[in-house]
């Protein structure tokens, strides 16, 4: 994993980050935000994974992620998950 974008948002009190993820198959969000938990050292609550994509046929695959402060700037800057109608 390697950083491609590092960016420090004072006002969303969060870390903006791009990294690198060499990998044969798509990493997806889940093993995308354990390996920035592992690179970063911190808590998983506290890591957004927004997109990974790549360039068709590479195995080079760019992450979007953000990295908070603390949950609750996490909670009110975050969009909810609307629930299904009954």
């Amino acid at each position: 994993m390697n950083i491609v974008k590092d960016f420090k948002n004072d006002l969303l009190k969060r870390r903006e980050l791009v990294v690198g993820i060499e990998a044969e198959q798509n990493p997806g969000i889940e093993y995308s935000k354990e390996e920035a938990v592992k690179k970063f050292k911190v808590d998983k609550e506290l890591v957004v994974v927004k997109k990974v994509g790549s360039s068709f046929g590479s195995n080079k695959f760019n992450v979007e992620l953000f990295i908070y402060d603390s949950v609750e700037i996490k909670d009110k800057v975050e969009p909810k998950i609307k629930q299904k109608k009954k």
